[in-house]
């Protein structure tokens, strides 16, 4: 028990793994949860039949074979447009300019939203994500998070009638036209929190697979030499740095776990970030090493709530960003008149990416 966080912190890959497979104790739905105020009754906060119909509603749009045949050309021309603008540059923060840009174009074409800019969906998407870790009651993390919850609503407001009548493969669109849809009101809670981990958690591991690669040497020998290796960078990325270090969850009853005693109510801080480091599962677990021995990572989490846009994320930074921009980029190389620095604990990655190149 964390007093300074009020809960029971859970860090060994095994009492995860085991949490993860009792959804019946360890509950998502917190009582008096922040992202609840912020966002609505998402997905991520129930379980049980309530849950599993709200995931089914998403589901059709982030199936491999969709993932596939749709998504992957729309992140490659994505991935290329934004490299076009800045190769001649021969320097940029990738973070800002490549990373951020990436996944929330990305997002916006998986959600169905239309005419929204890319930067105005990264300052809802922050703004939503402080305010969901605003425990001291900051009242202009508020104000930004109501501005940022406002701009979704009104670009829900233009999104969905225009799915209704033109359903597609989008996420908006297979909520609004499921066997069983979702009301406005949990539609608008979903794509608030889509916003939010759909577009950090692939802004991070493009940033933190690109930093991992581009600081060391033999790491990216290996991977240019086999593009093969590329999958592997993925998975190692999001297991070296989680891109959500931690999500919360409740015990519904009296219960134990790894031999401590947890009353009904319990605030549990569920630390994949230590998890995924755990050495009793991974070997030199502080080191990236794409060629490690084969352990499973808990990045995506597990259970009923494994991460739904698992494959779409692997699909968007492992095949499409990361290779196309070492390919693309030549002698790409930190800057180094600049340190990279790393930040965040719910959500946890580079803050920057200063880069150069040969234009």
């Amino acid at each position: 028990f964390v007093p300074a966080a009020n809960r029971y912190l859970v860090t060994r890959h095994a009492d995860i793994v085991e949490l993860e497979r009792k959804p019946e104790i360890f509950s998502a739905h917190e009582a008096n949860s922040l992202m609840i105020r912020v966002m609505g009754h998402t997905m991520i906060r129930k379980d049980g039949a309530a849950h599993r119909r709200e995931r089914l509603a998403c589901e059709p749009a982030l199936r491999p074979g969709v993932v596939k045949n749709k998504w992957v050309p729309t992140f490659q021309a994505i991935v290329d447009a934004l490299i076009d603008g800045f190769e001649k540059d021969g320097m940029v923060d990738l973070f800002d300019r490549f990373a951020g840009p990436c996944a929330s174009l990305s997002l916006i074409a998986m959600l169905g939203l239309k005419d929204v800019d890319q930067k105005d969906l990264r300052i809802w998407s922050q703004a939503m994500m402080d305010a969901t870790g605003n425990y001291a009651d900051d009242a202009e993390v508020w104000r930004r998070s109501d501005e940022a919850a406002a701009g979704v609503d009104a670009a829900l407001d233009v999104a969905i009638p225009y799915l209704q009548a033109n359903p597609d493969e989008s996420l908006i669109s297979c909520m609004l036209h499921a066997d069983d849809p979702l009301s406005r009101e949990e539609i608008a809670a979903n794509v608030k929190v889509i916003i939010g981990g759909g577009l950090n958690e692939p802004r991070d591991a493009i940033a933190t697979g690109a930093y991992a690669l581009l600081a060391d040497d033999e790491q990216r020998r290996l991977v240019e030499a086999d593009p093969a290796l590329w999958r592997k960078v993925f998975e190692e990325t999001v297991r070296w740095v989680s891109p959500i270090g931690m999500y919360p969850r409740q015990t519904a009853v009296d219960t134990e776990l790894a031999g401590i005693p947890l009353p009904a109510g319990s605030r549990i801080g569920v630390v994949l970030a230590a998890g995924n480091r755990d050495e009793t599962v991974f070997q030199n677990p502080d080191r990236f090493d794409i060629n490690r021995p084969k352990a499973p990572h808990i990045a995506f989490g597990g259970g009923p709530h494994f991460c739904l846009g698992a494959w779409a994320a692997r699909a968007q930074v492992g095949e499409i960003a990361l290779p196309t921009l070492f390919s693309r980029l030549k002698n790409l190389r930190l800057d180094e008149s600049e340190p990279v620095r790393f930040g965040g604990w719910v959500f946890r990655g580079p803050l920057n990416l200063p880069a150069r190149w040969d234009a």
